[in-house]
């Protein structure tokens, strides 16, 4: 299993993408790990990251790109010029059978634009979208789209519903992943004429539709997969975002206020860290691109060693389940 990873597209710098790769490869002996970007850099980096460490560095290898696209470029306008930029030699080796697929925490528009791009859209699907994972009270639940697309039409959210159930069910190992339509309201009657279409296309498809569901639903863990257009996932993935961030740098702030509070978290600490671990990004990798003819894991800018080492991790699991080939038979057979 070859995974070609973008070294420089993080906001943290190439040193979080070795460590994370060196992380990966240390776990699984079937691993190699193709680093993309500025050769004489990363070779000089890795061979000071990798000291004492053989069998990893054998697993990694330093494949040249003279260019990076920033998280400030447009992302069609540096797709068609930074031709050289590393998440188009990423998804070039992808293309060529030298890698299985591509990891980049990198500029999201840039990566979804140069794997449509580079590799095109597997059969029968009209938009290719970004699934995420989220963390609920049981398994984690994918949300579909997470910003791809922020204006959808009804037949691309039933194909989100197909690709993520496909992926869901392979990945998280539900058996017949229950899905839902995020809406205003539970009522069939609920949401925008989108939402309301979107309704009557999945009730008469053969997934397991259970309805719409509200935003305080998804982390329940009553549904598997929600959909949604990019416009409102984006939204919904940025606020759980911070309200995750919120909610520790709440609790510790009223920690810090009294000695009782103090004792108390020396009592409950390892609860504390186990909630942190439950809602940080890092944990759950990256996000998968769902519909591109080839595999490609969009990360969070500032994606640590770990985010890196479990993105790694979802890009393998990925094409060892062969979710390309899921979602092409699952469009075939669910055809709207």
């Amino acid at each position: 299993m070859r995974i070609a990873l973008d070294a420089m597209g993080g906001d943290r710098g190439s040193e979080m993408a070795i460590q994370g790769a060196l992380a990966a490869v240390g776990g699984r002996k079937d691993l190699r790990v193709v680093l993309v970007g500025p050769q004489h850099l990363l070779e000089q980096q890795l061979a000071e990251h990798a000291r004492g460490q053989g069998d990893a560095l054998d697993r990694i290898s330093v494949h040249h790109a003279a260019e990076v696209i920033t998280m400030d470029d447009s992302p069609v306008d540096a797709v068609r010029k930074k031709k050289e930029a590393t998440i188009m030699v990423g998804f070039d080796l992808v293309k060529n059978g030298e890698a299985d697929a591509l990891v980049s925490a990198g500029n999201s528009g840039a990566t979804m634009a140069a794997a449509v791009r580079k590799l095109g859209r597997l059969p029968g699907v009209s938009r290719p979208g970004i699934a995420s994972f989220f963390p609920t009270l049981k398994k984690p639940v994918m949300l579909m789209d997470i910003g791809a697309n922020v204006d959808c039409r009804p037949q691309h959210l039933y194909q989100f519903a197909v690709m993520a159930s496909s992926c869901s069910r392979l990945l998280l190992k539900h058996e017949r992943p229950r899905v839902g339509l995020l809406s205003n309201g539970e009522e069939t009657g609920k949401g925008n004429a989108l939402v309301k279409e979107t309704h009557e296309l999945l009730k008469k498809s053969p997934l397991h539709f259970i309805g719409n569901v509200e935003g305080r639903d998804v982390y329940r863990g009553d549904v598997d997969v929600v959909v949604c257009d990019g416009f409102v996932g984006n939204i919904s993935l940025k606020i759980s975002e911070g309200l995750a961030e919120a909610a520790m740098q709440m609790l510790k702030r009223e920690i810090m206020k009294t000695w009782r509070a103090k004792l108390g978290y020396l009592l409950i600490r390892e609860a504390f860290a186990g909630f942190k671990k439950q809602v940080d990004y890092a944990e759950y990798g990256g996000a998968p691109l769902l519909g591109i003819d080839g595999t490609g894991i969009i990360c969070h800018g500032a994606s640590n060693a770990v985010a890196i080492r479990n993105a790694i991790e979802v890009a393998a699991s990925m094409v060892h389940n062969r979710i390309n080939d899921a979602i092409v038979e699952a469009l075939g057979e669910f055809a709207a």
